[in-house]
């Protein structure tokens, strides 16, 4: 057995699946023994595409998705959906080639310091030097991804360590990491004080961010919601937490939030944030969910308590734990005159657009679509006005919504709903980007069809970098830069040079039949949808 043989023993003792990636030299010995293993290896177009796609399986499972990409450009390149990956506390694993031990420095053929260049977007990064620490620090990389806040974890592996004899292999059964203990059980007394706070309360709120899911706590946070009648928002990582329809739900606060959802985040006099980060784009004005009110922030992550907005009871933990130890406390208390306030928001605030009929109308689309859409299915939108449209308006129902939150990366959708058919093949998984982020990844069509992969597509198709041109409208008057799409090819003719069938929807009359024929087959398909080029979100 060599090192690369030992890396896939490492990743089949860890139940890993399929490893998404793009080879190269110093690459190729890890390629070549995953071959000897019942391990799918995925050719993206792209390596920043394999880590999008890795993050879409993350999504899918909760056990890190897997990347590997080759040294030098290979390496560098993947540095984007790493940090995509990490701005969502997404666990990965990233493993690169590297050139030869012995020339590590010297600025040889395709050596970049990619050990070094991640530090700032990963949870921990590893450059293996001897072979036989390849069992350890595979077993370390995974514990450490999907434990605590999860994260990308790097592993980068000269090529002569990749095939170097590794004499006896045997991958350890447990982890000990003296420096990292993150602390899962949070501390009743915090619980506690939660509950009493909670009975004197008369406008609390709960606002659930995307820690929530990756704690899988979405289920035991909605019966705590429902049992004491408490109404919930999310950030826009947290969409998906509560369907959409349910009563109790009052959707996404922040710049691009439900205004009704905001408001009642000003109103309430106690919030509960749970597995958010308190971040500029849920919260601008921090201040405003600290004066007169109680806040109470759970986060598994004790770094991010107190560095935005000071709590009044802080409690670090795994919100899921937490969750289900606050359902088991007695608590007593009426919010039905709260919840009608809420209602009466909900029902004035509403927003009503003026869509001009001779385009598609992305609420109304987006609307049926979603309703149309399988009850567990995956909805997965990429970055720019198509995204605040998304979260907006998608229904969901008991499947899943996935977009990058954090770091906000156009043609993040394509790959990632990959990833997700690849981790949940029998799963309705539909992309939905404009034509900006589609132009970012449609390389990647490629490795849908080669792969099989059957993944639905929507363009929403304006010829504008929407969402910068909307900035433009209001901050410059008018005065666009940079952001014309003119010379984007024909959309139908690149769909038919890779055999995938497409539907054009130039208006809304004929929306109903399209999404039909659309949703119809679980095969892939491209619905290009005609927008108003000067439309707001």
């Amino acid at each position: 057995m060599i090192g690369a043989d030992a890396i896939v023993k490492c990743l089949e003792a860890e139940g890993v699946k399929e490893v998404f990636g793009y080879p190269g030299v110093a690459i190729c010995p890890f390629y070549n023994s995953i071959l000897d293993s019942d391990i799918r290896p995925i050719l993206v177009r792209t390596e920043q595409n394999a880590a999008h796609a890795a993050s879409g399986v993350a999504r899918m499972t909760g056990r890190p998705g897997v990347c590997a990409v080759t040294s030098g450009p290979g390496a560098t390149n993947v540095i984007t959906g790493i940090a995509t990956a990490f701005a969502d506390s997404i666990p990965l694993i990233c493993i690169t080639g590297q050139v030869n031990s012995e020339l590590l420095g010297s600025d040889v053929f395709q050596e970049a310091d990619i050990y070094g260049a991640v530090e700032s977007f990963v949870k921990y990064s590893y450059l293996i030097k001897n072979v036989n620490d390849i069992p350890r620090v595979f077993k370390e990389a995974f514990y450490i991804a999907n434990s605590g806040r999860k994260g990308p974890v790097l592993i980068d592996i000269p090529i002569d360590i990749q095939n170097a004899p590794i004499p006896k292999f045997k991958y350890p059964e447990s982890v000990s990491l003296s420096t990292y203990k993150p602390t899962v059980k949070g501390n009743i007394v915090q619980i506690r004080k939660v509950i009493k706070e909670l009975e004197k309360a008369k406008r609390p709120i709960i606002c659930a961010g995307g820690g929530i899911l990756l704690s899988e706590a979405q289920d035991v946070l909605r019966t705590f919601a429902t049992n004491h009648n408490i109404p919930v928002v999310t950030t826009m990582m947290g969409i998906g937490v509560m369907p959409t329809n349910h009563p109790l739900y009052y959707g996404m606060v922040g710049n691009n939030g439900k205004p009704y959802a905001n408001r009642a985040m000003n109103e309430a006099d106690l919030v509960i944030m749970a597995g958010a980060r308190v971040a500029d784009r849920a919260i601008s004005q921090p201040d405003l969910i600290t004066k007169d009110k109680i806040l109470v922030h759970i986060d598994v992550d004790p770094a991010e308590i107190g560095k935005n907005a000071g709590p009044t009871i802080p409690i670090v933990g795994d919100a899921k734990h937490i969750f289900e130890d606050f359902l088991a406390e007695e608590l007593s208390a009426d919010y039905c005159d709260w919840i009608n306030v809420l209602n009466e928001y909900k029902s004035a605030m509403a927003i009503i657009r003026k869509p001009d009929a001779n385009y598609v109308d992305p609420e109304c689309f987006i609307r049926k679509l979603t309703e149309k859409m399988e009850d567990n299915a995956v909805y997965v939108a990429d970055v720019g006005q198509n995204q605040i449209w998304s979260c907006a308006y998608a229904q969901i129902k008991s499947g899943k919504f996935l977009t990058s939150g954090g770091m906000g990366t156009m043609g993040y959708s394509i790959p990632a709903a990959i990833g997700a058919k690849v981790a949940a093949p029998n799963r309705q998984v539909v992309a939905v980007c404009g034509d900006g982020s589609f132009q970012m990844s449609m390389m990647e069509l490629a490795t849908m069809i080669q792969h099989g992969i059957q993944v639905k597509i929507v363009i929403f198709k304006n010829n504008y970098l929407g969402m910068v041109r909307q900035y433009q409208h209001f901050s410059y008057q008018d005065k666009y830069s940079v952001v014309d799409l003119s010379g984007s090819p024909d959309f139908s003719k690149l769909s038919e040079s890779y055999h995938i069938p497409f539907i054009r929807l130039e208006d809304m009359s004929s929306c109903d039949a399209t999404i039909d024929a659309f949703l119809k087959e679980d095969t892939s398909m491209i619905l290009e949808c005609n927008i108003d080029p000067m439309d707001l979100v």
